[in-house]
């Protein structure tokens, strides 16, 4: 869910009190929406949006508890539009059609709908596409929420109609404001000391709703002395971290676990991960970072990594603590020892940027499947050099439109199993120089 849920139906009065927190704290204005001020201050794109007195279709990325549906609520109030909120885990294709013409209604009497679709994602391709013509003839204005990449989620032809935004997990200063506007409501501070406030936020791991319901369980509390961190883990029944009086919190100490790593220093790694997880840091929040190392840090060099880090987390779901924190303890020492290259990584971003700069050009004819008579009369498949056909296993064709020059994104190192990837690459390279009719020359796009 997001942090604010939309105004519920009517119903009898309910007594003062009664709401939950999250509820009684929802924002009235973009103004008071907090950690998305890239978005919603005078600069940000909704901002601007406000300003102009003019909506453009959105798709609100980001994860739980970040304000989507709240931001999208108030955008509609901001400029005097019609909100319709559906979720496309409930919804259906009748409901859809009841919605649009509902909308076209509404529309004929000068009133303009946003349809807010929360979990778009969960749409399928065909329900996507059935947005479209309400969306290109103004019917509605389509604000869409996501939690996953819409990249990879949503039809390329509802992207290219709709602006992507990016909506931040919220960060240590949102989170205390929003508990200081929950303190402010309920006119009483929180039973809990400075450290055990500090673990509380950490806890919530940037998803305010999350932070503000266990905030109401504490206010409904009677305690004769503020909770210390250890108090507050055994009241929520759930690991927070709990960090010594210096106060080098989770964020510093996360940095000093992954660079220790990608240093190749196995003992302060080991010694980083071991104060986190004495600390109360949640084990699977380690080994979602390391996972991620596995990829970004030592990719190809050492492919295994990425298997090891899997399996101890795989471990740790089925042995649980403290017992699967040995497994956690293998696997960093694994990537600590692991060969390292960043090739991988600076490849995937190298691809993306030319992804975005090259548009939807169509892969050559050859190499795309006929399965009807037409497309083989338009040339698709004709000429395919089947690889295994090839001696050595390697055709040598060029797999590139044929209004794009090939690139090289991916470098490998000297490092590792790099290396020997490195050969076999150059030994390609050379056999495609070869061929009678030669791929063009590669261009090799600067970082």
């Amino acid at each position: 869910m997001d942090l604010f849920a939309a105004d519920p139906p009517a119903a009898a009065p309910v007594a003062a009190g009664a709401s939950p927190l999250a509820e009684r704290l929802r924002p009235r204005t973009l103004a008071d929406v907090v950690g998305q001020e890239h978005l919603t201050g005078p600069a940000g794109a909704i901002g601007r949006m406000v300003t102009a007195g003019k909506l453009a279709s959105l798709v609100l990325w980001g994860p739980p508890g970040t304000g989507k549906t709240t931001i999208a609520r108030l955008l509609a109030d901001a400029v005097g539009m019609r909100f319709v909120g559906i979720s496309a885990v409930f919804a259906g294709v009748a409901d859809l059609k009841k919605l649009f013409a509902e909308a076209k209604t509404a529309a004929r009497a000068g009133q303009q709908t946003l349809l807010f679709v929360d979990e778009i994602h969960r749409f399928n391709r065909s329900q996507q596409d059935g947005f479209l013509p309400y969306v290109e003839d103004g019917t509605v204005v389509l604000v869409g929420a996501t939690t996953e990449n819409p990249s990879f989620e949503l039809n390329a032809a509802l992207l290219s109609r709709a602006q992507v935004l990016i909506v931040r997990r919220l960060d240590t200063a949102a989170l205390d404001t929003l508990l200081a506007r929950a303190e402010a409501i309920e006119d009483k501070a929180l039973p809990l000391t400075a450290e055990a406030r500090e673990a509380l936020v950490a806890s919530a791991d940037g998803d305010g709703r999350f932070l503000l319901n266990q905030a109401e369980t504490l206010f409904s509390i009677h305690v004769d002395a503020p909770l210390a961190p250890e108090g507050l883990r055994d009241l929520l029944h759930r690991r927070v971290a709990v960090y010594d009086k210096d106060r080098d919190g989770h964020y510093n100490l996360i940095s000093a676990l992954h660079k220790a790593l990608r240093g190749s220093d196995p003992d302060a790694a080991l010694y980083y991960l071991s104060r986190m997880l004495t600390a109360g840091e949640e084990p699977l929040y380690l080994l979602r970072r390391m996972v991620r190392f596995a990829s970004e840090d030592i990719g190809l060099a050492d492919s295994n990594a990425l298997v090891v880090t899997l399996a101890a987390k795989d471990s740790y779901d089925f042995l649980g603590s403290p017992e699967g924190e040995l497994a956690i303890a293998h696997a960093c020492l694994y990537l600590a020892t692991a060969p390292k290259s960043n090739a991988a990584y600076v490849a995937h971003k190298a691809a993306i940027r030319s992804a975005k700069e090259t548009g939807s050009l169509v892969p050559p004819a050859n190499i795309l499947n006929a399965p009807t008579k037409l497309m083989k009369n338009l040339g698709y498949g004709k000429d395919y050099a089947y690889d295994h056909d090839a001696e050595g296993g390697f055709s040598g064709s060029n797999y590139w439109p044929d209004e794009m020059r090939p690139q090289r994104f991916y470098r490998p190192t000297d490092r590792g199993h790099e290396k020997r990837i490195a050969e076999r690459l150059d030994h390609w390279a050379t056999l495609r120089r070869a061929q009678p009719a030669a791929a063009p020359g590669v261009d090799e796009p600067n970082d």
